[in-house]
C-alpha cells in the first residue's frame, strides 16, 4: 500500500473478494481508500464450483459479515456488490441487486453502494449477435489471424463489439440494476461514460476497471464530465495467475505449448505481467507513464525498447500490456546498434540527448499520447530528456549506464519489524555498480542465507515466465533484481547474506524486536 501510494495511486479496489483486515489497517494508517468488494458472482456461475453454489443460502449473512468487519475503517468509501455480474441484465438480477442494496444502507448508510458491471457479459442475447458478426466477416478474421496480424485482427472484434456496447439495448437492459445504486461501476466500458451521463442525468458512474491502452483517454474523460468520479486501472500490483494477460508476445516459434495469440500466455508464463508494480514491489515503465497522465509527475521519464526484441514481430499485444520496455542504457552485446527510446512527458515537446549529442526536439504531451518515440544508436554513456513548454525548459531527466565491477546490494525495506508471525522483512537483492545504478544486462544466479533469529520465507523475481520455485534459496535475478522475503522466529538481529559469481558477497541485517522491546 506504501508504494502504491507512492506512485501517485489513491484508491484500491480489492478486486473480487472483500479487503482482509491487515490490508485495511494499512489503508486506514497511510490513507488510501478503498472499494470494498463482496462477490465475484451471484447465481450464474463463472466456474464449475465457484460461489455461485452458496450464493442464494448466503449471500445475506455474508454481506453482513463484511459490512461489520469493515465498517468502522475509515478508508473504505464504497460498498461493491458485486464484479461482471452476468445477473444484472435479468429481472431477478435487478431485484437481488435492490435487495443488496438495502441490506448494506441497512447495516452502513454512510457508504456508497456500487456494482461493477460489464454490459455484455449481462445481455442475453450478446452470445447471438455477436456470433452473427464474426460470422459475417468470418473469412477476414480467419485472414487476419493466418497473417499473424493480431493488431488488425483486435481492431476487427473491437469495431465489432462497439456498436453492441454503445446500443440502445445495452442501456435498456442495465437500467433497473443500476438505477438501484449510488455509483454505477462501467468494467471496459469507456465507450458509454459520455452517452449514459446524458441519457441518465442523475447516474454518477466511475470506471471500475479499465486497461493499459485506454490511460490517457479515459483520464481525460475523467476530468471533463463531472458525472465520472474517477479511474481503477487493471491492474496496480502483478500478481500470479491469469498468465501473461498483460505480455508482449514475440513471433519466434519458440512457443511448446498452448496457444501463443490466446489472451493467457503458454508455458512457461506464470505472472499476470500486468501490474504497475512488479511482483517485487518495483515500478515498471506503465507506473510512471500513468503518473505523468495523472499530473503528479514534471520530470521525463525514459523508457528503452528491449534491444533484443526491436526488429521483432509482435505476434501479441493485449489491452492489459504495455510497451515492453525497460529504464535502463545497459544493453552489453548490442553496442552501435539502433535501439528504441520512448520519453514519457506532459510537456509540449521533448528533446533527447544521447551522450550530449542531441536527436531533436520532437512533440509530446496529451495530443501526441504523451510519448515521444526515438531512434538512438546504443552506446554506453548518459541519456537525457528535457521537457520544453512554449520553448522553455521546464523539466528533464537522465538515464546512466552502470560502469565497473557489478557489485550485489541488499537492502532491507525498514530496520525493525515485530518478532512475531505477524511480520515480515523485505529485502530487495540488486546487481548495481559503484554509483548505485543497476546492471539490468547481467542477470545472474543469487543464493541467500539467514542468520539469527529468522528464516527465509520465499525468494524471488519479477520474471513473468520463470519456473523456479519461491522456496529455494537460490534465484536467477531479472533485469537486474531479486526479493528475499524473510519472518522472524524470535527477538534479535537477523543477518541476511547474498552470494553471486564474479560479486562479493553482500549482507542486510533486521532487528526484530519483542513486544517489550
Amino acid at each position: 500500500v506504501e508504494l502504491l501510494k507512492q506512485a501517485g495511486v489513491i484508491a484500491i479496489r480489492s478486486a473480487h473478494q472483500p479487503m482482509s483486515r491487515a490490508m485495511l489497517d494499512a489503508c486506514d494508517r497511510i490513507g488510501m481508500l478503498v472499494m470494498d468488494e463482496a462477490f465475484d458472482s451471484w447465481t450464474w456461475a463463472k466456474s464449475s464450483y465457484d460461489y455461485a453454489l452458496h450464493f442464494p443460502d448466503w449471500w445475506r449473512a455474508d454481506l453482513v459479515s463484511m459490512v461489520r468487519k469493515d465498517r468502522n475503517h475509515p478508508s473504505v468509501v464504497m460498498y461493491s456488490i458485486g464484479n461482471e455480474i452476468p445477473d444484472v441484465g435479468s429481472p431477478a438480477g435487478s431485484i437481488r441487486a435492490r435487495e443488496m442494496a438495502d441490506v448494506l444502507r441497512s447495516k452502513d448508510p454512510t457508504r456508497y453502494v456500487v456494482n461493477c458491471t460489464q454490459p455484455l457479459l449481462a445481455i442475453p442475447k450478446f452470445a447471438e449477435m455477436f456470433r452473427d458478426m464474426v460470422t459475417d466477416r468470418q473469412e477476414e478474421l480467419e485472414q487476419e489471424m493466418l497473417d499473424s496480424n493480431v493488431n488488425d485482427w483486435i481492431t476487427s472484434l473491437r469495431e465489432m463489439l462497439d456498436p453492441i456496447l454503445t446500443s440502445d439495448h445495452v442501456g435498456d437492459v442495465l437500467e433497473e440494476s443500476l438505477a438501484v445504486l449510488d455509483v454505477a461501476g462501467y468494467n471496459y466500458t469507456e465507450l458509454r461514460y459520455e452517452l449514459d451521463g446524458e441519457k441518465y442525468p442523475n447516474r454518477v458512474i466511475v470506471g471500475s476497471e479499465t486497461s493499459h491502452d485506454g490511460t490517457a483517454t479515459n483520464w481525460a474523460t475523467v476530468e471533463r464530465l463531472p458525472h465520472l468520479i474517477g479511474d481503477f486501472c487493471w491492474t496496480g500490483w502483478d500478481y500470479l495467475g491469469e498468465s501473461g494477460v498483460g505480455r508482449v508476445q514475440y513471433a519466434t516459434g519458440d512457443d511448446d505449448f498452448g496457444d501463443p495469440l490466446g489472451i493467457t500466455g503458454p508455458y512457461p508464463w506464470v505472472l499476470a505481467h500486468a501490474g504497475d508494480i512488479d511482483i517485487t514491489g518495483h515500478r515498471r515503465p506503465a507506473s510512471y507513464f500513468r503518473e505523468i497522465v495523472f499530473g503528479l509527475r514534471s520530470e521525463p521519464y525514459i523508457a528503452v525498447l528491449r534491444a533484443d526484441k526491436r526488429d521483432a514481430d509482435i505476434a501479441y499485444q493485449g489491452s492489459w500490456s504495455f510497451n515492453d520496455v525497460l529504464s535502463s542504457w545497459h544493453w552489453p552485446g548490442f553496442e552501435g546498434e539502433t535501439v528504441t527510446v520512448e520519453v514519457y512527458s506532459a510537456a509540449d515537446e521533448v528533446e533527447l540527448l544521447v551522450n550530449g549529442e542531441s536527436l531533436g526536439r520532437q512533440p509530446c504531451g496529451w495530443s501526441n499520447g504523451y510519448t515521444a518515440t526515438y531512434d538512438a544508436e546504443f552506446s554506453p554513456g548518459e541519456l537525457v530528456a528535457i521537457g520544453y513548454a512554449d520553448g522553455a525548459e521546464v523539466a528533464r531527466s537522465a538515464l546512466r549506464s552502470p560502469t565497473g565491477d557489478v557489485h550485489l546490494r541488499l537492502c532491507a525495506d525498514r530496520p525493525t519489524i515485530r518478532a512475531d508471525d505477524t511480520d515480515l522483512a523485505y529485502v530487495a537483492i540488486e546487481l548495481v555498480d559503484g554509483a548505485g545504478t543497476v546492471f539490468t544486462g547481467a542477470d545472474r544466479q543469487v543464493s541467500v542465507s539467514v542468520e539469527g533469529p529468522g528464516t527465509l520465507q520465499a525468494l524471488g523475481s519479477a520474471d513473468p515466465t520463470s519456473i523456479e520455485s519461491f522456496a529455494a534459496d537460490q534465484r536467477r535475478t531479472y533485469d537486474g533484481r531479486a526479493l528475499a522475503i524473510i519472518r522472524p522466529t524470535g527477538p534479535g538481529q537477523i543477518a541476511v547474506s547474498a552470494q553471486a559469481d564474479d560479486c562479493e558477497d553482500a549482507s542486510a541485517t533486521v532487528e526484530a524486536v519483542g513486544s517489550d522491546g
